[in-house]
């Protein structure tokens, strides 16, 4: 369902636009971010596993699914990105896996009850965070 998803997000890769002067986009955990389905946010949390897409696109590579703070079978949050080449899918999980992380862009739901999803195409979307101790 997920590989669907990312297609069908795919074919409208329209980056989300602000104002200049906007305010930044609320910041939001990926337990909330449910709530927030059909709007722009910042969701931060731990990526816990991530899936690489059978499929890929031309131009783009395979597409890349990291779940944030809860793990499939039950994700509570996902984002989708591309590998950078010629690195492609295993530059972007050496880059995200098992680290906090904030992703802003437009939150959307999956069909089928697969959770909300940012799609991140444009790697500056997605900012490690440093880690709390």
């Amino acid at each position: 369902m997920k590989i669907l998803m990312i297609l069908i997000c795919l074919a409208g890769l329209l980056p989300v636009a602000s104002a200049q002067n906007a305010p930044p986009p609320p910041r939001v955990s990926p337990a909330e971010a449910k709530n927030h389905v059909g709007q722009a946010a910042t969701v931060c949390g731990k990526v816990v596993d991530n899936k690489i897409s059978k499929y890929g696109l031309a131009g783009r590579g395979k597409p890349v699914s990291f779940d944030l703070d809860q793990p499939e079978p039950n994700p509570v949050f996902y984002f989708v990105t591309f590998g950078a080449h010629p690195g492609g899918p295993d530059e972007a999980i050496a880059a995200y896996k098992d680290k906090l992380v904030c992703v802003t862009g437009k939150i959307t739901a999956a069909p089928g009850g697969g959770g909300p999803f940012i799609m991140a195409a444009d790697r500056t979307q997605i900012k490690p965070q440093a880690e709390v101790k």
